[in-house]
């Protein structure tokens, strides 16, 4: 089986000062990658790498022919003033019909929002559309960039029940950045930590319990991710359950 997208030997930035060096990933069909890293780690650069819209100094990036990838950007910012419902905005920038905006909206959480004003929307809300118009185009790839930031916890979690779900519907490939760890890696197949290079990856299970990780992130996140798993998923995870620390807002 080969991989969807992948990229070796990535190098990016000043010579002097590589903003990423080494990154070697790849994303094969129908799993789930996180991408997880401290502010200014490359996390969103790297994104940028494996769609296309920045080119790296050194490596290469390999997608499959006529790979389909949906988009959910960080947050887009719309002029309030700008009135556009959100059955016009699916429009943009492809005109899409009817049945199909329908059904982007329902496999995303946002069924019957068509009519509303983008403006009026909710931030939870506002992410599922922006899902739906991602999965428009059935992807293969759904690439997310951080896509709950500004949800509280539960938004957050409802937001990623919602993605595992997608991919079992429609058996696309996600691979996100996020720093919401405790809520993230539970759906996840395989995590990668990056810090201007790959210092681990693995199963979250793995991943949090390996050096490179607490370096990064403190013992304060395995609590997070042991009581996440604990509550959804009935796992009695090690490694940090003993931390049942609530922190709502992991900084990063």
């Amino acid at each position: 089986m080969s991989a969807l997208l992948s990229a070796r030997g990535l190098e990016f930035g000043p010579r002097e000062a590589p903003v990423l060096r080494d990154v070697s990933l790849h994303v094969d069909p129908g799993e789930i990658v996180t991408l997880v890293g401290p502010n200014g780690s490359g996390k969103s650069t790297l994104l940028r790498l494996m769609i296309g819209a920045l080119s790296p100094r050194r490596g290469k990036v390999t997608r499959t022919r006529g790979l389909r990838i949906g988009y959910v950007p960080q947050s887009l910012v719309l002029d309030a003033s700008l009135p556009i419902t959100v059955r016009r905005f699916l429009d943009l920038p492809l005109r899409v019909d009817d049945d199909a905006a329908e059904a982007a909206l329902a496999q995303s959480g946002a069924g019957g929002l068509a009519g509303r004003q983008m403006a009026a929307l909710s931030g939870g809300q506002f992410q599922r559309v922006l899902l739906a118009r991602a999965v428009l185009n059935r992807p293969q790839l759904l690439i997310l960039d951080e896509p709950t930031q500004g949800l509280d916890q539960p938004g957050q979690a409802a937001f990623y029940r919602r993605i595992a779900a997608l991919r079992s519907e429609m058996g696309c490939a996600v691979l996100m950045v996020s720093h919401e760890l405790h809520v993230v890696m539970s759906a996840s197949d395989r995590v990668v930590c990056l810090n201007g290079h790959i210092c681990c990856e693995g199963t979250p299970e793995v991943v949090s319990a390996a050096p490179a990780y607490r370096e990064l992130f403190g013992t304060g996140t395995g609590g997070q991710l042991a009581l996440y798993r604990h509550e959804h998923d009935h796992a009695h995870e090690g490694g940090g359950a003993a931390h049942h620390h609530h922190h709502p807002h992991a900084e990063g």
